[in-house]
């Protein structure tokens, strides 16, 4: 029996224009969640013109896409640029806008927060920025199930910007920062179990493993290989998709390829995005000539024949959470050589579908590739392997665990309301 339609409020501190993998899984999920029949209210940060025009004017799938559904409503809520970051969208203080009234109109069975770090003004050190808990307020008052939704390993981003001597002084009292946050929400979720038992370790209340950071394998798929960005360019290739920026460790990618091409003469990395960095890598990369190819942004099938048509995928991020990028490669068949990382082990299993580097080391990264590369026969396996290992990560069977885990916690709040009403 079809279960009743849910009115659902999602509160991104991400979302379109500005790329990134938590701004496309948002996307992904109010599209899944309206085509199911709920009524999704999206309450999202707006771009306006003091941010880069290569921001404002992308043209990635968002809101025009959505409001094909009579389901859906929106809500931009005011933002300036962040100071360390200016393509990333900061939602101004609470006295600009009110989520609790937001929330009061539109009156959702449940409310998702999405990167709810991003909402308090966490990276930028509380100089700017919303500075409370999202829609917590709106949860107290009506005794309506809030839950958060952690993407983003925002302990591993801070402990990246400040350092090692600087990160160990605030160290102690994140416990009860975490503690204090995560106890406005009825349940806080982690797509990857690492990260779960990091954030516990941390003090993190009412937490819980969820896999809802799924991906479309229909559409990331090894046919894709019919696509060709660059046609008869007939070189191994490594590749690399995501954010030029500092955290990405984007830079490394360039101290680990002249290792490789060292053993293998015609290697071409192909780094495919954009970001902060882009002028630093462009300048960089000139010296390998048309070894390296800094690509930009890409998408449709350009994107889709990059992911199968690489014989290798690297990240080198030791940031990353459960990443999109990798889940990507790997359903469109291509290895991945990935740094330890928070939960790249539950992606990369070493000698299956890719291996798995040390974080900061391009030489070990480096002869990873290499391995590869050099022996046929362990790629093909490898290829062979990639698809199966990251098939239960699909799109809707992750979506479908996410609607069931609100359905539980809406039909568990409405047993309070008829237990206090008795």
């Amino acid at each position: 029996m079809k279960k009743q339609s849910l009115r659902i409020a999602i509160i991104t501190g991400v979302y379109a224009p500005f790329l990134s993998g938590v701004g496309v899984a948002v996307h992904q999920r109010v599209r899944w969640l309206l085509q199911q029949g709920h009524e999704v209210f999206l309450i999202h940060p707006e771009i306006n013109d003091k941010f880069p025009i290569e921001v404002r004017d992308r043209r990635v799938p968002g809101l025009t896409e959505l409001k094909q559904y009579p389901n859906f409503s929106a809500f931009a809520y005011p933002t300036k640029p962040l100071i360390f970051y200016k393509s990333l969208p900061e939602p101004l203080h609470y006295r600009h806008w009110s989520d609790t009234e937001l929330l009061s109109g539109f009156q959702p069975d449940i409310v998702v927060v999405e990167e709810a770090p991003a909402m308090r003004g966490f990276y930028s050190l509380f100089l700017q920025g919303y500075g409370r808990a999202v829609g917590a307020e709106y949860g107290k008052l009506t005794g309506t199930p809030i839950i958060s939704v952690f993407h983003t390993d925002i302990v591993a981003y801070i402990r990246y910007y400040l350092g090692d001597s600087l990160f160990g002084l605030i160290r102690p009292i994140l416990p009860t920062f975490i503690k204090q946050f995560s106890e406005s929400y009825d349940a806080n979720f982690f797509s990857s179990k690492e990260q779960l038992a990091k954030y516990t370790s941390l003090k993190s209340q009412r937490s819980e493993y969820l896999p809802y950071q799924g991906i479309d394998c229909e559409k990331f798929h090894p046919r894709n290989i019919s696509y060709d960005p660059i046609p008869n360019d007939h070189r191994p290739t490594i590749l690399f998709v995501g954010r030029v920026t500092a955290e990405k460790n984007v830079d490394q990618l360039l101290d680990a390829y002249p290792l490789i091409a060292a053993k293998i003469p015609d290697v071409h990395l192909a780094i495919v995005g954009s970001g902060p960095l882009d002028e630093e890598i462009r300048r960089r990369a000139q010296k390998f000539a048309s070894g390296v190819t800094i690509w930009g942004e890409s998408h449709g099938t350009e994107l889709l024949g990059w992911f199968a048509r690489a014989d290798v995928f690297v990240n080198p991020s030791v940031t990353e959470n459960f990443c999109t990028t990798n889940n990507e490669a790997l359903a469109s068949g291509t290895p991945v050589v990935a740094v330890i990382a928070p939960s790249t082990s539950e992606q990369v299993f070493p000698g299956r579908n890719g291996f798995l580097a040390e974080p900061n080391n391009p030489k070990d990264f480096a002869q990873k590739v290499i391995a590869i590369l050099e022996n046929p026969d362990l790629k093909a396996d490898m290829t062979q392997q990639a698809r199966p290992s990251i098939i239960d990560f699909d799109w809707s069977a992750c979506m479908a665990k996410f609607e069931d885990k609100l359905y539980q916690l809406v039909e568990a709040s409405n047993q309070v309301d008829l237990a206090a009403v008795r």
